[in-house]
């Protein structure tokens, strides 16, 4: 593996490559990308695509990419915009994709703006809330994240976002009824560090679940998209959402093994099954071919 630094105008991106470029096997790249996770996310799911020139990478102000454009913000526009830069400072032409949660709504915006990049997409579970039908209760129900990190810190908030995220169907008045949830009954810390800049439970990243995908621009690119989500994602948020994603463009989602993070191997808790993700990735792409 090796490791590059593309100094743009407004950020510093680092990115990995794992493998040789040009690719040894003839085969495009393939790019993983995530929101708000980084590149050390995907090195198990990477471990299984041995014989394939993997590229991982670090969206700007997060990881190793650091930011020159003095926001604090995570817009999909922008960060496609960064991913067309890297794809294009890879000079292996278009690529193969997969992206999971927020960088899936990152590469739905790359394809709308840059159709020729990508030859292949799977996105998995993109967390947007426009598309479900009861989206104005949804954004109320993340306006409740935001909220409960911003009076007790970081434990109280991923407290909310795990009660969010977990909720089975549509956000009723029962899901509000609900008392606050105890940090402490899902291992998270009481206490608070007074840090309120975590992308995942402050607001900085509602430009991402906030996003519409431009339904037009995705079918008419030459991309083959496919939207993905986990057999135990069922009938929680982002197993809602990515089903609504592929029925507007009017195709049913690919079911994948596991949950939201199933190419995980542990690294950031709740692990997911990543040869058994793997293995259905890599069935996914070989019928693109």
């Amino acid at each position: 593996m090796t490791t590059q630094l593309l100094k743009t105008s407004e950020a510093d991106l680092a990115y990995d490559v794992h493998g040789p470029l040009p690719t040894a096997d003839g085969r495009p790249p393939l790019v993983m990308i995530g929101q708000p996770m980084d590149a050390r996310g995907f090195g198990a799911l990477a471990s299984h695509f041995p014989e394939r020139t993997v590229i991982t990478y670090d969206p700007r102000g997060l990881g190793r990419s650091t930011r020159k454009d003095g926001r604090v913000d995570h817009v999909p526009r922008t960060q496609a915009a960064d991913v067309h830069a890297v794809i294009e400072a890879l000079g292996a032409g278009p690529v193969e994709m997969f992206a999971s949660s927020g960088g899936a709504v990152t590469a739905l915006a790359l394809v709308a703006a840059y159709p020729e990049d990508v030859t292949t997409l799977v996105a998995h579970e993109p967390p947007l809330i426009p598309v479900l039908p009861d989206a104005q209760a949804a954004e109320r129900a993340r306006a409740g994240v935001r909220d409960a990190y911003e009076k007790k810190g970081w434990g109280a908030g991923m407290a909310a976002f795990i009660a969010m995220t977990s909720w089975r169907g549509e956000f009723t008045e029962d899901y509000f009824a609900q008392p606050a949830p105890d940090p402490a009954a899902f291992g998270m810390p009481t206490e608070d560090d007074g840090s309120r800049d975590d992308p995942l439970l402050s607001d900085r990243s509602w430009a991402v679940s906030s996003y519409r995908p431009d339904v037009d621009a995705l079918t008419a690119a030459p991309t083959r998209v496919v939207i993905a989500v986990g057999e135990e994602s069922g009938d929680v948020f982002t197993g809602r959402t990515s089903v609504a994603t592929a029925e507007l463009l009017g195709q049913r989602a690919t079911v994948f093994p596991s949950h939201h993070g199933g190419f995980l191997d542990g690294e950031f808790g709740h692990a997911g099954q990543p040869e058994a993700f793997a293995r259905k990735l890599r069935e996914v792409l070989e019928d693109a071919g």
